[in-house]
């Protein structure tokens, strides 16, 4: 009789407990048809994540009374194209990604940052966001990789977000790019700062009368040796947001600094808003980065490279039209170039959509060119088309 009252009262004390926690496995799916034609080729291919990243993961959460609460969230990026895995990367850098600067030279940087593994090799990695985190009313703190603050205006004010042929992260990673490959000797690259930082102490502060903001510190985790490494900050990420939400409307300034070499930093200043109007939402998005230059000829040292994006969504029949226009410009003429981009999202289920892009890229600049993947001449342009599938669970 006993064993049994204890073994009810251990059967309630864990159902207690297991309605104060959650687990939760999530993921998408999705598979495009992508054709992209350029004045140096054309290109059939099956890709993924055209309108939402693939991914897999697993998040949870457990209430520890007094309006505290821990939770976890595992993401992890998925070709599902080819069943691989994403790379991630450990210190902000990209050394440990294997990447190489191609097509730049002091006269010409606006070349182009690869990064890459084994191709077949890479297993699957936690790499979109890997973090634990407390909150209360006071906020949350957030401890791991995740996405760095700025880049969120990238994609909330955008109606492609940051995937397809017809996202404005088309222009802003090229402006990462040329910053990257007018520093050869240590470039950067999307899983280094332009997206997402790895070791990062994240905080986000609680919603007051409509603002809400973020900040976060990520560490390169160099050593600082008895000779004083001049190295030791490469890889060390500053990033903060702000923004403003009320009804129909939001606002949000970020920004970024990721330092990759001895007193030289990566620099972003974004400013994004949108207004839903109810038969359509009003987006814009200006984005300002910055570097130096150290293999720029004499005098052309500092560089900046601005994005301006103006979009609209608005929903037809069972699913959504989207469209923007994009415009880029860099200086010393390392790129200039426009974009105008038009989709449809077609809702099978809440949780299963068929949708299309078409994009259409030219270019100004005879030294740089924005493109899809595909070599652009000088002054060439690029049209992609994106015919795909996603599916949420």
């Amino acid at each position: 009789m006993k064993k049994s009252l204890i073994a009810l009262a251990v059967l309630a004390a864990s159902g207690a407990a297991m309605a104060q926690s959650s687990v939760t496995l999530f993921g998408v799916v999705d598979a495009t048809v992508r054709y992209v034609d350029a004045d140096s080729g054309s290109q059939w291919s099956l890709t993924n994540s055209g309108y939402n990243s693939s991914r897999l993961g697993f998040r949870g959460t457990e209430d520890l009374g007094g309006g505290l609460n821990a939770s976890f969230w595992l993401e992890a990026g998925v070709s599902n194209d080819t069943g691989n895995g994403q790379v991630t990367n450990a210190n902000n850098t990209a050394a440990s990604n294997n990447c190489t600067v191609t097509g730049a030279t002091p006269a010409t940087p606006g070349g182009t940052v690869t990064c890459s593994q084994s191709s077949g090799s890479q297993g699957l990695t936690f790499n979109r966001r890997s973090t634990v985190s407390l909150a209360g009313s006071w906020g949350e703190l957030r401890l791991g990789r995740d996405y760095v603050p700025y880049f969120w205006n990238t994609t909330i004010f955008d109606p492609f977000g940051t995937n397809g042929v017809g996202s404005v992260s088309n222009f802003t990673l090229k402006g990462l790019s040329v910053i990257s490959a007018a520093n050869s000797g240590t470039p950067l690259n999307t899983t280094a700062g332009g997206i997402r930082a790895s070791n990062s102490i994240g905080y986000f502060m609680p919603k007051i009368s409509g603002f809400y903001g973020q900040a976060m510190y990520a560490m390169g985790e160099g050593v600082n040796t008895t000779v004083n490494n001049p190295n030791k900050s490469n890889g060390n990420v500053f990033s903060a947001r702000l923004g403003y939400a009320n009804g129909p409307f939001d606002i949000a300034v970020g920004y970024g600094g990721t330092t990759f070499a001895p007193s030289q930093q990566y620099e972003v200043w974004n400013v994004g808003g949108s207004w839903n109007f109810g038969a359509f939402k009003l987006m814009g998005l200006m984005n300002f980065e910055s570097g130096e230059g150290k293999n720029q000829p004499a005098g052309q040292q500092d560089l900046d490279i601005k994005t301006y994006m103006i979009g609209a969504s608005m929903p037809l029949g069972a699913g959504e039209l989207k469209a923007s226009y994009t415009y880029g410009d860099a200086s010393y003429d390392l790129l200039e170039g426009s974009q105008i981009a038009i989709g449809y999202i077609y809702n099978l289920s809440k949780r299963t959509a068929l949708y299309t892009t078409y994009s259409y890229l030219s270019n100004n600049s005879k030294l740089g060119q924005y493109n899809l993947g595909l070599a652009t001449n000088a002054g060439g342009s690029t049209f992609g088309l994106d015919f795909g599938v996603k599916h949420s669970f």
